[in-house]
């Protein structure tokens, strides 16, 4: 019998193009990996990658070339593009546990020669400036109400404490601050985030986009030579956004379950049973709603009862969805947009949806000054959207409101809600997850109990961290 082999085909021995083509041509050869791998070259893996991912669509070969990118110094706007792929992995700068500086933003090209140029410049010092001047109030608040543990050093100190008052102060930091990100993605992943970016209406995300082009052609020269804007993309939403459709807009709740899978609970309950069995699905459904009601709350205890804090749910859980519609802080909705397996549809940046305002900010005496900030950049705002809305993002602060579509599966709530309720995660966030967890539990109780979150409600995250929302 031939002896196992696990091993490692190295970037810094190979190419990321080459280990894609020694990858892709297993299928076909029964030589070992090394084999494959020692009779390609530069040459030879592009002319591959030429003739089968370009010439032939087979795409998925681009999988196994993965890179690993650095953005620096790029507005919090363009990022949320950067991040807006599902299939890759980033680490961003954090405005909870750093500081910025005075000089630490972008102005977008749009307004170069432009009459708003100075102010928009203007406006985001202002911004700039009371958050800078935010920080020691906030501090020293944080300093009373938090005792130094025995023979803890200033640096330990400051570093327990710096996130309970630069979690308050960063509401004042605009979209235009800067931020720097890692990203890793494989070949297929960036040529999409290159032909997305490209197709961007903001110049800054397209010249970003020129820039990742240009970087992944080092590295993976023919996986990503062709991506170029996407007119499809392009045209659809320049016509979507026409003004062509009126639709009239009346109130709704900030947290709504606009729909939801009705029979959810019983089409899991029916696929756990159907997993480990031999009959159809439509028998184990049928089975499963003639079940009196102990019943089902004993298979449910079956399939959730042993879950751990750490243990992720069976598979089956994602046979059951909820979409919502969300108004929240833009901090906050920084903190949501990393949880990618949920289908999300965000609005662009306003001021229109009013700000909050953090409850240790007013504590702290800044309170006058923090709302003078954001009515400056509300009317800034204004004046920017008359010129160009997608402009119009960077002078919007992380206290402003936000919209977002979502639509997720009871699999990934259980995994979003357990840990943005956490007691280390951002309040802004544990009050979003608050409530979303309400709502699933109002429809659906069965399997939503075994969620583990702490003793927590989102009116009490209202009380207790915001005076304005």
């Amino acid at each position: 019998m031939p002896e196992r082999e696990i091993y490692l085909l190295s970037p810094r021995a190979l190419n990321p193009e080459t280990i894609a083509v020694a990858f892709a041509k297993t299928s076909r050869s029964p030589e070992s990996f090394r084999e494959i791998a020692a009779e390609l070259s530069d040459e030879s893996s592009a002319q591959f990658h030429e003739k089968w991912v370009v010439g032939y669509g087979h795409a998925s070969v681009a999988e196994h070339a993965v890179l690993h990118i650095a953005f620096e110094n790029v507005s919090r706007v363009a990022i949320e593009t950067i991040e807006g792929n599902r299939l890759a992995s980033y680490t961003e700068k954090s405005t909870r546990y750093q500081k910025w500086g005075m000089d630490d933003f972008t102005v977008p090209a749009e307004l170069d020669g432009h009459p708003l140029r100075d102010e928009f410049i203007e406006t985001v010092r202002l911004l700039f400036s009371a958050y800078a001047e935010s920080l020691e109030p906030t501090k020293n608040l944080i300093v009373e109400r938090t005792p130094r543990r025995e023979n803890e050093s200033d640096e330990a100190y400051d570093r327990r404490i710096r996130s309970q008052y630069v979690d308050r102060c960063r509401f004042l930091l605009p979209a235009a601050a800067n931020a720097n990100v890692g990203m890793t993605a494989n070949a297929r992943v960036i040529e999409l985030t290159i032909r997305k970016m490209l197709s961007h209406p903001l110049a800054e995300v397209r010249q970003i986009g020129e820039k990742l082009k240009e970087v992944s052609k080092a590295e993976t020269p023919t996986l990503v030579k062709y991506a170029d804007a996407n007119e499809y993309a392009v045209n659809t939403m320049q016509e979507l956004e026409s003004g062509k459709w009126k639709v009239e807009s009346g109130k709704s709740d900030w947290c709504t379950l606009i729909d939801y899978d009705k029979d959810g609970e019983k089409k899991i309950l029916a696929a756990a049973l159907y997993r480990f069995d031999e009959i159809p699905y439509t028998d184990a459904l049928k089975y499963v709603k003639s079940l009196k009601k102990k019943e089902r709350e004993a298979l449910a205890k079956t399939l959730l009862g042993k879950l751990g804090k750490y243990d992720t749910p069976l598979r089956e859980l994602e046979y059951a969805n909820y979409t919502f519609d969300l108004v929240m802080d833009q901090g906050a909705y920084a903190e949501f947009k990393r949880h990618r397996m949920m289908t999300q549809t965000p609005q662009r940046l306003t001021a229109r949806l009013g700000w909050t305002t953090p409850l240790l900010i007013t504590e702290a005496g800044f309170g006058s000054r923090y709302e003078a900030a954001m009515q400056a950049a509300a009317q800034m705002y204004e004046k920017l959207h008359a010129f160009n809305p997608d402009v119009a993002q960077y002078i919007v602060p992380n206290g402003f409101n936000r919209r977002v579509l979502t639509q997720f599966n009871l699999r990934e709530a259980f995994a979003f809600c357990q840990l943005r309720t956490a007691a280390n995660a951002h309040f802004s966030i544990r009050r979003v997850a608050q409530k979303m967890f309400e709502e699933i539990s109002n429809v659906h109780p069965l399997l939503s109990k075994y969620m583990k979150l702490r003793d927590e409600s989102w009116q009490s995250v209202e009380e207790n961290y915001f005076s304005k929302i």
